[in-house]
């Protein structure tokens, strides 16, 4: 929910990204050494989109996750770079450290 007690958008946008990833990554022939862990990572952040708002660390690590196992795959690039997108409308990176100071 949103402020206005309305569905958080955010997790709307989120929910369809990756059910449109699972949906090609499911449809898509080539056996793929890490398809496993893409599934049970996509899995595991539509379980946090359903329970609400999920946690942003456990998804920037599920999308390394996913990336690292299907990244590779161009037919999969823009349904993931959507997954991207989606998990960054929940906050920006988190800032990058420089021999211990926030850069």
């Amino acid at each position: 929910m949103d402020g206005s007690g309305g569905p958080d958008p955010r997790v709307e946008e989120l929910c369809t990204a990756v059910s449109r990833l699972r949906r090609e990554l499911a449809a898509h022939p080539a056996d793929l050494r890490d398809r496993g862990i893409a599934e049970d990572e996509l899995a595991a952040l539509s379980a946090m989109v359903s329970a609400g708002v999920p946690e942003i660390p456990r998804m920037r690590r599920s999308l390394l996750l996913v990336a690292g196992a299907v990244g590779s795959v161009s037919a999969l690039a823009l349904a993931l770079a959507r997954v991207r997108q989606a998990i960054e409308l929940f906050g920006s990176r988190p800032e990058q450290r420089s021999g211990g100071r926030a850069v």
